[in-house]
């Protein structure tokens, strides 16, 4: 097993995904200890694939968000 750090996994990444294809690599921070998984791709079950749901449909864009924010903080600053 390979322990490596969150930074020297962002400055190596193409060397660990290939090492993870044959053994396993393990990304480390402050709190956790994350397995990294690799698997060719025409093997991936549909189920790991996210649908869109209801969350989806009621979510917002950034342009609505930005907006409801301003509205939000006009009526802040009038009282």
């Amino acid at each position: 097993m390979t322990i490596v750090s969150t930074q020297e996994f962002n400055a190596n990444q193409p060397k660990y995904f290939d090492m993870a294809v044959n053994s396993e690599v393990c990304i480390r921070n402050n709190q956790y200890l994350v397995r990294l998984i690799c698997q060719p791709i025409d093997i991936v079950d549909e189920q790991m694939i996210l649908q869109p749901d209801d969350d989806l449909r009621r979510a917002i864009t950034l342009t609505e968000l930005f907006d409801g924010a301003r509205e939000h903080i006009k009526t802040i600053f009038k009282k």
